[in-house]
């Protein structure tokens, strides 16, 4: 069976042929493997194929004018083979996994924090300590308190009565604007007391808590 796509069908079509082609999809997935392989319908022309929940490959669909074979197998992003139907790219991509010639799929690396959603979501946590956020830190009114930030997807804070200015490392915008908030530095004992109400212990990684208690150590110091 030969299923051919065309983007401009009128509405009811599409949904028909859409239908037709998610049972037929279903019919070969399970003559083709039963259990081991799974196709996840990202759209009606984008499609993730997945084993023992691991992305494995992705098929797709090529508008291009005058292109007959307009299915197509990626992986990694880089086109691995083309079809003129959905069903030829799948079993191919369940044939070569099986026998180890697919390539294999690189997890994605999440997208880096950008700039601007650094300082949105310290501007919001600003907003919910009632604190200004200006070019250059933190704001009560006049007075600056400090500045927070994102390096290398490790948030930081510092205090302007700090007169080290060290960095020190925090969980998140809102933990670095909260740190940051604190009208003075209370002693030792009760600045952590003060942070562990806050955040508590069992929810604080390691890397967190050996800077939680630096910090604390250069209170005293």
């Amino acid at each position: 069976m030969t299923y051919i796509a065309h983007r401009q069908q009128p509405v009811s079509e599409q949904i028909l042929a859409q239908a037709e082609l998610q049972q037929y999809i279903n019919q070969q997935a399970q003559a083709v493997a039963p259990e081991e392989y799974r196709s996840v319908e990202i759209s009606f022309y984008d499609h993730e194929i997945y084993t023992n929940g691991q992305l494995i490959a992705r098929i797709s669909h090529d508008d291009s004018d005058f292109i007959t074979q307009r299915w197509l197998v990626l992986v990694n992003d880089k086109e691995e083979f083309r079809a003129n139907t959905w069903a030829k790219c799948y079993r191919y991509i369940c044939t070569h996994h099986k026998d180890g010639s697919l390539p294999v799929q690189e997890p994605e690396t999440p997208a880096a924090t950008t700039g601007n959603e650094v300082m949105v979501q310290i501007f919001d946590a600003c907003e919910q300590h009632g604190l200004e956020l200006l070019e250059d830190g933190i704001y009560y009114k006049d007075e600056k308190l400090g500045e927070a930030g994102c390096t290398n997807g490790n948030w930081w804070f510092t205090r302007t009565d700090d007169a080290t200015q060290q960095r020190i490392l925090c969980n998140s915008a809102s933990d670095a604007v909260w740190l940051v908030s604190r009208a003075e530095l209370p002693e030792c004992a009760d600045f952590l007391n003060e942070y562990l109400q806050y955040r508590p212990l069992e929810q604080m990684p390691s890397v967190e808590l050996k800077h939680l208690l630096d910090s604390a150590e250069l209170l005293t110091a």
